[in-house]
């Protein structure tokens, strides 16, 4: 069902991906960092498939709007919106006070929240950034862990994820020093709790949605005419099919997978593409990966090797 907004979406294709609306069903899915991008498309991908969804963003405006959107798609009470800054006990208190008196539990956790903005090096770049990321990711990371993986671990059921980067900045890679180094840490905790976890019936895996935007072409030159003198028009971002980046409505198809296999994830970190190639997503260009054994790892696969973690789902 197409939904008139100001939101950048596009309507969510998950039946060719062979996911059916009740795959979810009765699961709770808190994402921080949900009102827009990869972020909105997680929740809206986890709502079409029968789960109940918590937005959490900074920006109220379009974390109101989200919920109107998710609730119109889904039907009434299936999102709540509520505004955290996760870098604060009180916000995270607040947060889970809201989400237990709308749905009483949260069984799917996901830390996604981040200011793309600390991108900084580190010649040039203030400390004060430094301990941003690390306060946005990685102390967010560990507050939103003890609110509610506690209650996980006594119902014998949970995911935890964390939405990852690569593990140093390498141009021209997208994302600076800064906002990788407080990644980082957050990704180091949440594998860390993957091991705390075991036997616990609660999952812990990072996910790394490389490559996933939606393009404002508003905030873009008009494109050059084509050969016929006609602007030539944006990039097609429709699943399932990508022309170009990887559209937030297939990241969130990604992540329902990756929650519907979290006990096999668990203690992992992979890149979205890994997740697709799994679910036989029909994806315009499948990655092969070449392993080799005892060598280096190059600069590049270093920047990387947060996210290709663990056994994956090669078990």
């Amino acid at each position: 069902m197409a939904v008139e907004t100001t939101l950048l979406i596009e309507p969510l294709e998950m039946e060719k991906c062979g996911f059916r609306q009740s795959d979810l069903k009765d699961k709770v899915v808190l994402v921080t960092g949900s009102a827009n991008n990869i972020g909105l498309g997680y929740v809206r991908a986890a709502a079409w498939a029968g789960a109940k969804v918590v937005i959490t963003d900074l920006d109220e405006e379009k974390g109101t709007e989200a919920q109107r959107v998710i609730n119109e798609e889904n039907g009434a009470d299936v999102a709540i919106f509520v505004k955290c800054d996760v870098t604060k006990q009180e916000d995270i208190n607040n947060l889970k006070a809201k989400t237990y008196e709308k749905f009483g539990k949260v069984d799917v956790l996901i830390h996604n929240a981040m200011n793309m903005t600390l991108s900084g090096p580190v010649l040039t770049s203030k400390v004060d950034d430094l301990d941003q990321s690390y306060a946005i990711s990685a102390r967010g990371m560990m507050m939103l862990i003890q609110a509610f993986v506690p209650d996980m671990i006594e119902r014998k059921y949970g995911v935890v994820a964390f939405s990852a980067t690569q593990f140093h900045y390498m141009p021209p890679m997208v994302g600076g020093t800064m906002y990788t180094a407080g990644k980082t840490c957050a990704a180091s905790i949440t594998l860390s709790l993957a091991n705390e976890l075991k036997d616990t019936g609660v999952s812990a895996f990072c996910l790394t949605p490389a490559g996933v935007v939606r393009i404002d072409p508003s905030r873009f030159p008009p494109p050059p005419a084509g050969d016929d003198g006609a602007p030539k028009g944006p990039p097609s971002f429709s699943m399932p099919g990508f022309n170009g980046f990887i559209p937030p409505e297939a990241g969130g198809a990604a992540l329902v997978y990756c929650i519907l296999n979290a006990k096999k994830l668990s203690g992992s970190g992979i890149i979205i593409n890994d997740a697709f190639d799994a679910m036989n997503f029909p994806y315009p260009n499948p990655q092969t990966v070449s392993r080799e054994k005892s060598r280096r790892l190059t600069d590049m696969e270093l920047t990387m090797v947060l996210c290709t973690a663990g056994p994956g789902f090669e078990q």
